[in-house]
């Protein structure tokens, strides 16, 4: 079967797909038509050194994707009225639409970064509280890995309940599921792709799991001279840490056997949570952006 390098995003009311050469967004309008915008995919010449290629990959997927929800939300709520926030109104009268726009976008990705941050600090100042109560010792280390796995199941499971996430989640396993049906070598259609799986081993979801056993490896070598100290080199080394999550999941992603099928198995188990079964037309919409940015040649999309 066929492994290909394509792979998405869900957005609010379409998904975003990304190609080596293309990336297309789909989105449903009020009216039912499908909105299309298609771009050219910038080269990045670090794609090909080990390591560094993942922390690039990671920044830019936070801009790339905090640009296509926005412009999703544009599309899909079109003609909807919503009263801007104070906020926002005064920025633009302060600095003005564009700027605002710019302050907007560095938050929204500030604010992705920020979630994964959580997950470097809680845990750790968690361990540090427990510590001054309950003296730990050697033990610190594995009740920080414990307290970041128990957050990260936590946090997943909570953000299901919310009605318009899981929506989104719908349109996350239409993604899958429509790039399941291109690697099986099968016509992009809705019966086709519904057949398929909405489990895949090269998602988001199984990378965010990667970065957090990662960094439990990696910090478990890092002296706890204090919460304060661990915190900041925690978050000195985090680039180093997505790196390291990349290159596993790029690695569990060309192979196929028992020891990748282990290493893969956790954010797979988490995809029952951030994934649902898409309805039709969530899945026409997964087939309109797929289509865009299949390339000509079949090498050029190889994982």
């Amino acid at each position: 079967m066929k492994k290909t390098s394509i792979g998405g995003q869900a957005l609010i009311e379409g998904i975003m797909m990304k190609g080596p050469h293309k990336l297309a967004i789909a989105v449903r309008q009020p009216d039912g038509e499908i909105n299309l915008k298609v771009e050219d995919v910038k080269k990045n010449k670090f794609a090909k050194i080990p390591v560094l290629r993942g922390m690039i990959n990671f920044v830019d997927s936070l801009i790339t994707g905090y640009n296509c929800l926005m412009h999703s939300a544009n599309i899909a709520l079109d003609g909807i009225d919503e009263e801007p926030l104070k906020f926002e109104i005064w920025l633009e009268e302060k600095f003005g639409k564009k700027a605002t726009e710019y302050l907007t976008m560095t938050a929204g990705v500030l604010g992705g970064m920020l979630a994964l941050v959580l997950f470097m600090v809680l845990p750790t100042t968690i361990t540090g509280i427990i510590d001054r109560f309950i003296p730990l010792g050697a033990m610190k280390a594995v009740v920080e890995g414990v307290t970041k796995l128990i957050i990260f199941f936590v946090y997943m499971i909570g953000i299901t309940y919310l009605e318009d996430v899981k929506r989104l989640f719908m349109y996350h396993g239409a993604e899958h599921k429509t790039i399941a049906c291109y690697e099986a070598g099968e016509e992009l259609t809705v019966e086709n792709v519904r057949k398929h799986s909405r489990f895949h081993p090269r998602c988001g979801t199984s990378f965010l799991f990667i970065v957090v056993i990662v960094s439990i490896m990696v910090f478990s070598f890092v002296p706890w001279t204090s919460t304060l100290a661990r915190v900041g080199l925690k978050l000195l080394f985090l680039p180093v840490v997505v790196g390291i999550a990349y290159e596993i999941l790029k690695f569990t992603g060309r192979h196929d056997n028992l020891c990748t099928r282990i290493l893969a198995s956790p954010g797979m188990f988490f995809q029952k949570f951030t994934t649902k079964e898409p309805e039709d037309d969530m899945i026409e919409i997964a087939i309109a952006a797929t289509l865009q940015v299949i390339p000509e040649c079949e090498e050029d999309d190889k994982w």
